[in-house]
């Protein structure tokens, strides 16, 4: 982990019309670093992610990838809301795992994770495959290289879509709750994959419900809650001495909800 950041969002805001869902939002993923966002439903967790991504327009406030301003272009030094071109240019360098995998049905698991490299980056089908192969043995699926999403368990189809996301080798990836539409017996498979991922020293940017896994693999945990950071730090401060009642209270309904299943 180095001291450039790769992501800096500061003061952000957003709505949908009249409601509030990002309030001012401060946060850094610093090169290297594995930051985790939690807090409980509808607390605009999602949409921070989708924000970053420039896949919603935010009312206030700055996001910075790679010395870029998300969602704008300067020109003649002034700037200007980002044409749909540069904006999918820049997402580019930008990986993202959502929760429903998002993996094209027709398409078998290689020509899932090699569709961006052989159309966007215009890489030979040969060195796609390749790349795509080395992937998919990363995550584990390489015997399943022909297999089709529908082929696939859901943990299998979300470690495809992990491997697609990292196929280009992105600054930032980022991870949209990867394990909520997961059976229980799934669920470790994708994390493994997550924590290899971080092992390696990738800028991660993960929402997640898992805080026992936010607790084993995250640098840093920001607690949203009302669209605000209300409190972050290294995951032993937060997650098990959180200063504000709030955490304190998300945390222990969280627990108690995993005690009950």
């Amino acid at each position: 982990m180095s001291g450039v950041p790769v992501v800096k969002i500061r003061g952000l805001k957003k709505a949908f019309g009249s409601h509030v869902v990002l309030d001012g939002v401060d946060l850094d993923v610093f090169r290297g670093q594995a930051v985790f966002v939690i807090g409980p439903s509808g607390s605009g967790k999602s949409t921070l992610l989708r924000c970053v991504n420039a896949l919603e327009p935010y009312q206030g406030g700055q996001i910075w990838v790679d010395d870029y301003l998300v969602g704008a272009e300067q020109k003649k030094g002034e700037w200007y809301e980002a044409s749909p071109k540069v904006a999918a240019a820049r997402r580019s360098h930008i990986g993202m795992v959502f929760q429903r995998f998002n993996l094209f049905p027709n398409m078998t698991a290689l020509d899932n994770v090699t569709a961006g490299l052989r159309l966007v980056a215009k890489l030979s089908k040969a060195k796609a495959k390749t790349i795509g192969m080395d992937l998919l043995d990363r995550v584990g699926l390489a015997e399943r290289a022909g297999s089709y999403p529908a082929q696939l368990s859901g943990g299998q189809q979300q470690r495809v879509a992990i491997a697609r996301a990292i196929a280009a080798r992105p600054s930032l990836v980022l991870f949209d709750e990867p394990t909520s539409a997961l059976d229980p017996e799934l669920v470790g498979e994708v994390l493994d994959a997550i924590r290899d991922l971080a092992a390696d020293g990738m800028s991660l940017l993960v929402v997640t419900h898992e805080i026992g896994f936010a607790l084993d693999v995250a640098d840093m945990v920001h607690f949203i809650d009302g669209g605000k950071v209300v409190e972050f730090g290294p995951p032993q401060d937060v997650l098990k001495n959180p200063s504000e009642e709030r955490t304190r209270s998300f945390l222990s309904r969280i627990i108690a909800q995993g005690a009950g299943q």
